[in-house]
């Protein structure tokens, strides 16, 4: 994605206006139906900045989302969750048939002074890129219309001292059916699972018997190496191993300290240093974390 042609959206009214929408009904909060949207010209040659979160289900949707490594063509409703300042990207087709949908536009300063300016932190679905979006099912979609119906109910009536904690709230429900779903998609995807399982630990294996590699590897890039986001590899590798990146990373790094300290005679400094470790005591100390034993107390208890 280059950033030649990026436009940022403010506010929930700007996106109103750049979509032909009329006013929004509430300054920081908004329901906009699919079939209401007119789509700028050259939309395809745009990446957005919105300064809002924005959640999004539709159907009929004219759009290529990955997978893993994979593509997926769904009936389903496609779901998909971004957070304030990601630049973001989606090519679609302009006179896609059959389309509907809602997008809910939330302004952060709508709950800033409440728990859930934090506690949204924690849904890392929002750091996920477009590709790995939520499917839905049928059963799953009715459920989080339903309650985007009932925020939109909310604000449409008089507003009075109790209307933002009941949208809050509603939000909450929202974003923890999401987090519901998304677990469930990690566990039904098993194909891909698998997939992304097998090439990582291809790149792994291939990464520690590399003498010519930089340092350990991180998680961005064996992310980047399999089309995912970092967040979105991680939490698929904790439902389905229940292991982080990071620590499979550390599993693998184990397993070829072991191979070499049994099957060489290099030195500890000499393995931590094919293993990609810039100094011997920090390889020393996380061995010895993972396997209660040191380097040499590993090696001299196999002679």
């Amino acid at each position: 994605m280059t950033n030649n042609n990026i436009q940022r959206l403010r506010s929930v009214s700007d996106y109103h206006r750049t979509r032909g929408l009329p006013p929004p009904e509430h300054p920081l909060v908004s329901l906009v139906d699919y079939n209401d949207v007119k789509l700028p010209p050259g939309i395809n040659d745009i990446s957005w900045v919105y300064d809002f979160y924005f959640i999004a289900l539709k159907r009929g949707f004219d759009a290529k989302f990955n997978y893993g490594q994979l593509q997926y063509d769904f009936d389903e409703g496609t779901m998909f969750f971004i957070a304030p300042g990601q630049v973001f990207r989606i090519e679609i087709k302009q006179d896609a048939p059959g389309k509907s949908g809602w997008m809910l536009l939330i302004h952060p300063d709508f709950f800033r002074n409440l728990p859930l300016a934090q506690n949204i932190k924690k849904y890392k679905y929002f750091s996920y890129s477009v590709r790995e979006a939520l499917f839905l099912s049928e059963k799953e979609e009715a459920v989080m219309t339903g309650i985007v119906q009932n925020i939109q109910r909310e604000y449409q009536t008089s507003i009075d001292k109790f209307s933002q904690q009941i949208i809050t709230s509603q939000i909450e429900v929202l974003l923890s059916y999401a987090e519901r779903f998304y677990q469930r998609q990690f566990i039904t995807r098993e194909v891909a699972n698998h997939q992304v399982l097998e090439k990582l630990e291809t790149l792994l294996e291939d990464y520690f018997e590399n003498t010519h590699k930089e340092g350990l590897p991180t998680v961005n890039y064996l992310a980047a190496q399999l089309n995912l986001s970092a967040d979105y590899l991680s939490s698929l590798l904790k439902v389905t191993t229940g292991l982080n990146t990071q620590q499979h990373i550390h599993e693998k790094l184990i397993e070829k300290a072991k191979e070499k300290l049994i099957g060489t005679t290099l030195t500890v400094s000499e393995i931590a240093y094919e293993l990609g470790f810039e100094h011997s005591q920090s390889f020393s100390k996380l061995f010895k974390a993972k396997t209660n034993l040191s380097p040499l107390a590993f090696r001299q208890s196999l002679g």
